[in-house]
């Protein structure tokens, strides 16, 4: 029986993160006695954190939580991947704590894990607004420029992915890196690994204050181009 790993950043979900675990947490039932349901929640200054532990301690008793990661959503997603890796899992499936994302959608995702090395959500309809999308198309087109890769959604936090693929590329990522399912995605593109795109929903933020914002993304997005002409040097 395979492993799965479900991780999930999380920074300030106190609203969400109760909502957030009962959802996808039955998402472990038919796989590994060792699959987990792992979130990294580095940061937060609200009852986060010790929401998730009185869960732990209760009723969910294959969450696992790190408390030791940066607080930024890219480094906690590269802690996470290398988590699961190090931890044996077969696929590792990544979502964000949120509320966005609809854990309704992934048994499709999981009933063709066999078929493809990752599995990727694609927003064809978006509803946090106009301007994330925008981003969204934007990022996919530099991707296209400097990569030669064409893809329709490269930053959908709802993937599903085999262990040993992204092995093969994280580590390519210094630990602090900002963008990590961005490139991933762009490598699994670009070294013709079988992947998929899938449609799904995506809701607004259910609760809370989204702490990445406009100003922020474009910060990170011109920080960006320089790490993008980086990696290509490095790629054959």
């Amino acid at each position: 029986m395979e492993t799965l790993y479900i991780v999930m950043p999380a920074y300030n979900e106190e609203d969400n993160i109760k909502t957030v675990v009962e959802q996808w947490y039955p998402l472990l039932d038919g796989k590994s006695e060792d699959s987990r349901l792992v979130i990294a929640d580095s940061g937060s200054n609200d009852k986060t954190h010790e929401i998730l532990m009185n869960l732990s301690k209760t009723n969910y008793p294959k969450i696992e939580i790190l408390s030791n990661t940066n607080q930024y959503h890219g480094p906690k997603v590269i802690a996470l991947y290398d988590y699961a890796i190090k931890n044996g899992a077969d696929y590792i499936f990544q979502t964000d704590s949120d509320g966005q994302t609809n854990p309704d959608e992934f048994a499709a995702f999981w009933n063709e894990r066999n078929r493809y090395d990752g599995i990727f959500g694609n927003r064809v309809i978006r509803e946090d607004g106009n301007d994330r999308a925008f981003v969204e198309h934007t990022v996919c087109a530099l991707l296209k420029i400097y990569f030669g890769v064409r893809v329709p959604d490269a930053n959908a936090p709802f993937r599903l992915m085999k262990a040993e693929t992204v092995k093969k590329y994280l580590y390519r990522m210094s630990v602090d890196y900002n963008l990590p399912n961005i490139m991933l995605t762009t490598w699994f593109s670009y070294y013709n690994e079988n992947i998929s795109f899938k449609e799904i929903s995506f809701k607004p933020r259910q609760a809370g204050v989204n702490s990445i914002n406009i100003p922020k993304i474009v910060k990170i997005g011109f920080t960006a181009l320089g790490d993008f002409r980086r990696f290509k040097k490095n790629m054959g």
